[in-house]
């Protein structure tokens, strides 16, 4: 069977980001220690060039995890710290429209400030390839929600190999795991939520051009 690929963007660019993608990389290495060959892939992108971060959101994985401010005064972007970096949704629609591919994972993890709301949820739909569990945040979130959330989702996304379940089925169970984990280890309600997303109308047309 194919090794589950991993594809880590970060474009919040700072200290914090830098820390909090070293501890997912972290947890990624702890599951592979043990096995004679690995049993996760790990493509690990820091950019500010618009056209790397397109093509590693494009990349075909079986989770896409994306570490940014979610900004959506105007329209939902990713951000970094210093407000140089913007990759709006928008923009990664257009691109999706004039190449014919977008986002194809089956598990996307928006890991920044209220990615979870409903305009994000609709921006990222015109970006999608196919169905996927989308795993978006209700609130801020800082450094230790991260954590403690993708500890528990990495640790539950591997427990078995998941035979007969498609990447985002897999997605979705081991959202709801670490939801639980989540709650009992911190006493407080888990900011990160799971939800089924369809390609819509714009991306399906993108997809036939």
């Amino acid at each position: 069977m194919r090794n589950r690929l991993i594809t880590l963007v970060d474009l919040g660019l700072d200290s914090s980001f830098d820390a909090s993608m070293t501890f997912v990389q972290g947890i990624t290495g702890n599951i592979n220690a043990g096995w004679d060959e690995p049993v996760i892939d790990v493509n690990f992108v820091r950019t500010r060039d618009h056209e790397t971060a397109f093509s590693a959101l494009t990349t075909p994985s079986t989770v896409l995890h994306v570490m940014a401010h979610g900004d959506h005064s105007e329209e939902p972007s990713f951000l970094s710290t210093d407000g140089r970096t913007q990759v709006s949704l928008r923009s990664l629609a257009d691109w999706f429209l004039d190449r014919q591919w977008g986002i194809s994972s089956g598990v996307v993890i928006a890991d920044g400030c209220k990615t979870g709301i409903g305009k994000w949820q609709r921006a990222i739909r015109d970006c999608l390839q196919d169905d996927i569990t989308y795993i978006g945040t209700s609130t801020v979130v800082g450094w230790y929600e991260a954590t403690v959330f993708c500890s528990a989702f990495y640790g539950a996304l591997v427990r078995n190999r998941g035979l007969g379940r498609t990447p985002a089925e897999q997605g979705w169970d081991a959202a709801n795991r670490a939801i639980s984990a989540y709650e009992t280890l911190t006493d407080a309600r888990c900011p990160y939520k799971p939800v089924l997303l369809t390609p819509s109308r714009r991306a399906l047309r993108s997809l036939t051009g």
